[in-house]
């Protein structure tokens, strides 16, 4: 309809086990889409993978305060989307709105991070088109 506002951005948690690479990607790439995101593990890493920070920083993304965190941390009833990175995570108490099912790329070659990160995009736009 004319005159009504383009919603600009969702409060997104991505949520998987390790929070070191998909998750740590989806909270850049849609804080760098306009989103309000973070993102958690259930039993999270010392730290991020550094292809993961490579591919963010490559985008112009500051990964300055990206940090393994658990979802603890967190109340997920205050984002407007949960999603789980697909990683077979299971919390109980946690509501999961969409499961990406995304393959971790952990411990693989940099191409694996771009494209997961392209899916991460793709999928990403698809909510900027659902919730425009």
């Amino acid at each position: 309809m004319w005159g009504e506002p383009r919603v600009v951005g969702m409060k997104i948690l991505f949520v998987c086990v390790g929070n070191s690479c998909r998750s740590q990607m989806a909270e850049g790439l849609a804080r760098s889409m306009g989103h309000e995101a973070s993102s958690a593990g259930t039993h999270p890493a010392a730290s991020v993978a550094p292809h993961a920070l490579t591919l963010l920083e490559s985008r112009g993304i500051d990964t300055s305060d990206l940090r393994p965190q658990s979802i603890d941390e967190f109340e997920p009833e205050s984002f407007d989307m949960v999603v789980s990175m697909g990683c077979g995570v299971h919390c109980p108490a946690v509501r999961l709105d969409q499961d990406w099912a995304l393959e971790d790329p952990v411990g693989q070659a940099y191409e694996v991070y771009e494209q997961t990160a392209k899916e991460i995009e793709r999928r990403l736009k698809l909510l900027d088109d659902h919730v425009s």
